[in-house]
């Protein structure tokens, strides 16, 4: 998909291949250092490569990042949401958020989870805050198993305390 707004640099938004990693760690590393986002390891990245879309600029270059993480049978994960400073406020992130919730349509998913600091972005994409919502009992007892970090963030674990203070869990029913 191609921004359309007139005098503005177009972008478009695909999967993510291996030769991204890079440029996903580099575009994420600012958000790490102010504690926006949790750091990753590399091969982190190269694991999910399959969940990222990336918007590229039209010379190629890297402006933003997200992902989807598949977490239940009716449950995904909005993840690694970036773009790139000088990109804000040119409808990068709503375009990768799009094709995210795009994905998770196809894969059946019906809702979507994050962990963010930008509560006004995602509200004004229709998610809401958690509070203390919960899943079945049978299910917790499955996603309880996970040692994906994400997951815990779902489940608001003590084990994960440290990655969510401050932090809104939201989640956004899909149609």
């Amino acid at each position: 998909m191609n921004q359309q707004e007139a005098g503005v640099p177009q972008y478009t938004v695909r999967r993510a291949r291996t030769s991204d990693v890079s440029g996903i760690k580099q575009l994420v590393e600012p958000l790490v250092q102010q504690r926006i986002l949790l750091g990753k390891e590399t091969v982190v990245f190269y694991e999910a490569v399959q969940e990222f879309r990336v918007a590229t600029d039209a010379a190629g270059r890297l402006v933003g990042c997200g992902a989807l993480h598949v977490m239940w049978e009716d449950l995904g994960e909005v993840r690694t949401l970036a773009v790139a400073q000088e990109w804000l406020g040119r409808g990068v992130g709503h375009t990768l958020l799009d094709h995210l919730e795009s994905d998770a349509l196809d894969l059946g998913l019906s809702r979507l989870f994050c962990l963010t600091f930008e509560v006004p972005f995602f509200t004004r994409h229709g998610f809401e805050d958690m509070g203390s919502e919960t899943v079945d009992p049978t299910v917790y007892a499955e996603l309880v198993r996970s040692t994906d970090d994400g997951v815990a963030e779902f489940l608001d674990l003590a084990r994960v305390k440290q990655n969510t203070l401050g932090n809104t869990r939201m989640v956004k029913r899909l149609a």
